[in-house]
């Protein structure tokens, strides 16, 4: 028989890396929102699963149920042979932990595959999350890269990353760039899944004397900082980053490639121009429009986005704050990692 687990028998046994999580809900269901590590083997399509959803509302549980077992039976040798092909321990969890979930596990059982199923599935794996965030203890004292649009922050925070240093990418939790051209080729995390990847990442970095992270803003996207995040940020070392100009506008033209995305950035410009001095928007449009994007974006940076951020460091205490003035990203790297070594005292995580 398959063994019932709990949320937290979960995330205890998550990082220990003798168990596979799978998310048996809809690829839909799965994209919006998942446990962190888990990988999807849908029971159901999207379109069986509204179809059995229509029949649940429309006719009967039981014509719902005989819809279910039809659509089940027929697919269920790949299904099977799916989970059978996993070399751990397996976890599965659906919606509430309910019938998707049980009828997997009690199907894999009958296999001999063996398998425990999530109690309350996801929707109580949201509810710790919620709780959990509400009083976490960030103990790690924060570095916080701020500067210029276009520095180079996120590149920066990356290429430590991948060198083993201890660092939280908020834009990559929010899938979104953070500013009113965030989202443009990309598909923004709702709260849910923004606050499943940060807590995973914040348990990840447990214990370390120090984290590194970019000066978002409240809200990144569809995502909202939780407070004591934000009052983390404000009392963290700020570290500015002053790049040359033309290394920022290259920055920005590789990220967003504004030539594959025309009518989105004429869009989102339209929301901030009335906040520009009107020749200068009106400038900033042509371009746009007839696809002189280098030229746009130095405009922007220098009426728009600059002016905030030279207000916002003005914000912070002297001591509590230090200019790095770099020629490109990987200057800027080494200059991050020699405050470290000389503040902290410390190597990567590797």
């Amino acid at each position: 028989m398959f063994k019932d687990i709990t949320v937290e028998e979960l995330v205890a046994e998550k990082d220990s890396g003798s168990y596979v999580i799978i998310d048996v809900r809809s690829p839909s269901e799965y994209r919006e929102f998942c446990i962190p590590g888990s990988i999807n083997i849908p029971i159901f399509s999207d379109q069986e699963r509204a179809e059995i959803g229509t029949l649940y509302k429309q006719v009967s549980v039981h014509a719902a149920k005989e819809r279910g077992l039809e659509v089940v039976s027929a697919k269920l040798p790949e299904f099977v042979k799916e989970f059978a092909q996993l070399e751990k321990e397996r976890i599965v969890y659906c919606w509430r932990g309910g019938m998707r979930s049980k009828t997997t596990a009690t199907v894999l059982d009958l296999m001999g595959i063996h398998t425990h199923r999530l109690v309350g599935g996801i929707h109580d794996y949201r509810k710790w999350a919620v709780h959990r965030l509400e009083s976490y203890p960030m103990h790690p004292e924060a570095l916080v890269l701020n500067g210029y649009t276009g520095a180079g922050k996120t590149l920066i925070l990356h290429q430590l990353e991948n060198e083993g240093y201890p660092v939280l990418d908020l834009e990559r939790m929010a899938n979104h760039r953070g500013s009113i051209f965030g989202q443009i080729g990309l598909r923004p995390h709702n709260q849910k899944m923004f606050d499943a990847l940060l807590l995973d990442r914040l348990d990840q970095l447990n214990g370390q004397p120090y984290v590194l992270f970019e000066a978002e803003s409240k809200r990144i996207g569809k995502a909202v900082l939780p407070e004591f995040l934000t009052v983390k940020k404000e009392n963290g070392f700020q570290l500015f980053i002053d790049m040359p100009i033309e290394e920022r506008v290259q920055h920005i033209l590789d990220d967003y490639q504004p030539w594959g995305h025309h009518e989105e950035c004429l869009s989102a410009f339209r929301k901030i121009q009335k906040r520009i001095h009107t020749p200068i928007a009106a400038d900033i449009t042509r371009h746009l429009e007839i696809g002189e994007f280098r030229e746009a974006v130095e405009l922007l940076l220098l009426y728009y986005y600059d002016p905030l951020y030279t207000h916002t460091a003005e914000q912070y205490p002297v001591d509590r704050r230090l200019t790095l003035r770099v020629k490109n990203t990987d200057d800027a790297v080494e200059q991050v990692k020699q405050i470290l070594q000389d503040q902290f005292h410390t190597v990567p995580l590797g």
